[in-house]
């Protein structure tokens, strides 16, 4: 059943009877909230062709729909917008379709294939809040687009290897002492990260001894610093210094410090041994691989703890230490198309400059790759792995240009599935304390963040007397629910480009705009469900009821409007808009409960009609919030 549609053909019949013109089907658009109606035709565009003024073109269709619309009980026009007031019939039988379909909102089967890609997290660090953003977005859209006829692959492409990982293990090396995740009662993914830490606490140590001592050189020239440093990096130390001792600007010479200090930092012995350790691991040296090998084992039995915490899975797991070698063979392609040219060098390019894009290098005059060049050859192998028509990277808005160079490449290399690539790109998340850091251990840890929830859900619930008459066992799981479910639900209602500031104490409540706030409005119908059946009374009654309510209207018009809110995330990739739509029900929801009486109504019609209308609700916020992979608990 498509109103919609049904009335657009109306109008377009009244145009030819009225007018004696064919129009195309026109397109409706919800009543302004300020004037009665349900849908508006906006006539502005026809006034040309019939050379009328719109309030009469407007009052002469409202008049003949009036007349022949099965549909329509009454109009009204303002200025150049007719607005149509349907018949309380037309939202009975739109109520009694929805009851018969159980799979009102999802899309018919689309026969393609999309991969969505998230998480991608390294494995130096444990998960921290920026993750649960990608994580939450990539799973909500990977229901939003199965719900929308797609068939989905969710993947997770882990970056285990390079220089990050190498750091955690000459830390490791250095001050490990054999400690192990069973040993240390730590959990595996933090006991890595705080190697890591460790490292660059050390490495901003070393770079500030041998900054200063560089300085004292400059300072006094008969004290020369005595630090062996690589004939390249020693020149371009030696050319900076030259120039900080003619300089006068003092902004100049700050400058040239921080290029300075990054020179430095390149060049301690802790970097030096990071580097050296990761080229042992490309060669395959056995302790370096059995160490990196241990060290990843440790974040993955972590990273897989976290997932199942927050109801996260993967149906394909790509390591980087599998596919960085990839797409070299893509690089001979592109030369033999003339997308890519070669330097005296050897090195490879693309020249992007008239897609308003640069210059971009895809292979070194060494022959080894970069990012750019492994990007493309997992793209290709995915295609290969799954013959997917589309494919969804969600990754940071701060790696935009990296995939608008991305997709560009692939398209002029013709790639079949070049067309279907989208970044699902979103803003930083930031707490009130301000930004976070990973090298500087100040990351909001994902695992401390969801404790910190489940402690709110339980002060906040107990403090309602929500949890009352629960046993042990179902509270805890209460307990996570609204915990999960708060947290998802703020990170997901934000419009996904948008940079956020997140508030946990913010995030549980039971009255706003909150996930706990729909969970609660949902319990309450599955609750007066139970007690209607205990009752002996029926949800499945339409005749002998009739006069609906504005509330019982209203709610009946927002869930009819299921279909075309999952289509509209899935087009924009956004679960905001399932967000703000599962919080619009629940609250036209609670208005209604307010205003109209369920278990206690005047007439058998009347408890049916309501109850059964409760139920339809309850089905709609179980399917929205289940789309932002929140579960939502019968018992309140």
């Amino acid at each position: 059943m498509n109103i919609e549609h049904s009335l657009s053909q109306e109008i377009q019949q009244a145009f030819q009877s009225i007018f004696e013109v064919t129009i195309e089907l026109p397109s409706l658009q919800a009543t302004n909230k300020e004037f009665e109606g349900d849908y508006t035709l906006v006539v502005f565009p026809f006034t040309k062709t019939l050379r009328q003024k719109p309030e009469d073109i407007a009052s002469k269709l409202g008049e003949y729909l009036a007349e022949n619309s099965p549909q329509i009980a009454s109009f009204n026009v303002v200025k150049g917008f007719l607005n149509l007031v349907l018949k309380e019939n037309t939202w009975k039988k739109a109520l009694e379709y929805i009851q018969q379909q159980p799979s009102y909102g999802n899309a018919p089967a689309k026969n393609q294939k999309v991969m969505v890609e998230f998480s991608s997290p390294n494995t130096n660090k444990p998960l921290h809040l920026g993750h649960l953003r990608n994580n939450f977005l990539g799973d909500s859209i990977s229901r939003i687009l199965e719900a929308n006829g797609y068939e989905v692959i969710k993947a997770n492409l882990i970056n285990d290897r390079g220089i990050h990982i190498c750091k955690s293990m000459v830390a490791y090396e250095r001050e490990g002492n054999g400690e192990s995740p069973q040993s240390s009662g730590i959990k595996g993914d933090h006991l890595v990260g705080k190697y890591y830490v460790e490292f660059d606490k050390a490495l901003r140590q070393e770079t500030k001894v041998l900054h200063e001592a560089i300085f004292r050189s400059v300072e006094q020239p008969d004290t020369p610093y005595k630090v062996a440093f690589p004939e390249a990096a020693q020149k371009k130390i030696d050319a900076i210094l030259a120039k900080i001792k003619t300089q006068k600007d003092s902004k100049k010479i700050s400058e040239l410090e921080g290029d300075l200090k990054q020179i430095v930092q390149n060049q301690t012995f802790l970097m030096r041994e990071a580097k050296d350790l990761l080229q042992k691991w490309e060669a395959g040296e056995t302790e370096t691989y059995a160490l990196w090998q241990k060290m990843n084992g440790w974040v993955y039995e972590g990273f897989e703890e976290t997932y199942q915490k927050i109801g996260i899975s993967f149906d394909k797991v790509y390591h980087e230490s599998e596919t960085y070698l990839l797409g070299k063979d893509i690089i001979q392609d592109g030369l033999e198309k003339d997308v890519f040219y070669q330097e005296e060098d050897g090195s490879v390019w693309i020249d992007l400059t008239a897609n308003k894009l640069d210059k971009k290098l895809l292979l070194r005059s060494d022959g080894t790759s970069v990012y750019m060049t492994q990007d493309l050859g997992t793209a290709d192998l995915k295609y290969k792995d799954f013959q997917i028509d589309k494919s969804v990277y969600v990754v940071g808005n701060e790696q935009d240009y990296h995939f608008n160079v991305l997709f560009k490449i692939l398209e002029k290399l013709d790639r079949p599935y070049s067309k279907g690539l989208y970044h699902l790109s979103y803003g930083m998340v930031d707490l009130p304390t301000g930004k976070m850091k990973s090298r500087e251990g100040t990351v909001v840890d994902a695992d401390d963040l969801v404790n910190q929830m489940l402690e709110i859900a339980k002060q906040k619930t107990d403090e309602l007397g929500k949890a009352d008459d629960f046993e042990p066992e179902a509270l805890q799981k209460l307990y996570h629910q609204i915990a999960i479910g708060a947290l998802k639900y703020y990170l997901l209602k934000v419009d996904p480009q948008k940079r956020m500031m997140f508030n946990p104490e913010e995030s549980v409540d039971f009255e706003g705009d909150a996930g706990p706030f729909i969970q609660y409005n949902f319990a309450r119908i599955s609750s007066l469900l139970r007690k209607a059946e205990s009752l002996g009374i029926k949800k499945d009654g339409f005749d002998g009821y009739s006069d609906l309510k504005p509330s019982e209207i209203a709610l009946i018009q927002i869930i009819y409007n299921l279909p075309k809110k999952i289509e509209e995330a899935a087009q924009n990739y956004s679960p905001s808009i399932v967000a703000q739509y599962a919080y619009e029900v629940a609250k036209t929801y609670s208005k209604f409960y307010n205003d109209c009486p369920v278990l206690v109504a005047e007439g058998e019609a009347a408890k049916s009609f309501r109850l059964m209308l409760s139920a339809q609700t309850a089905q709609v916020l179980e399917k929205t919030m289940n789309l932002l992979g929140i579960e939502m608990p019968e018992k309140m």
